[in-house]
């Protein structure tokens, strides 16, 4: 049974940073692509950073310079390292992880206001 639990969410001050992680279980981790992706209210999912099981990373143009993603194969976990937050960064945060299927963690949520 595959489990993704997200944690690290919070509230922050416009500037401030988070770092999010995302410890999965369930799954030969390293062959996966972890990413995250972000839900602001009335919005659609969209994806923030990906790692794919090579090592690349993508990064939605919003974020450039601002996020970083990473991914500790020995602790099946990945992290979003979140800095200059901005107030349109507020959303629920989701943990994906892809191969053959897809699943999801159930959240967290990220508020940036002062």
């Amino acid at each position: 049974q595959v489990q993704l639990v997200e944690s690290g969410g919070g509230l922050v001050q416009p500037g401030g940073s988070l770092r999010l992680s995302c410890a999965a279980s369930g799954i030969i981790f390293n062959i996966y692509a972890m990413g995250w992706y972000r839900q602001a209210p009335g919005k659609q999912r969209e994806l923030v950073a990906l790692s794919t099981s090579g090592g690349s990373t993508n990064y939605a143009d919003s974020v450039k310079g601002r996020f970083t993603i990473s991914r500790d194969n020995a602790k099946n976990t990945v992290y979003l390292q979140m800095n200059a937050l901005k107030p349109e960064d507020t959303a629920v945060y989701y943990c994906n992880a892809a191969r053959a299927g897809s699943w999801w963690g159930q959240g967290t949520q990220v508020t940036v206001s002062s």
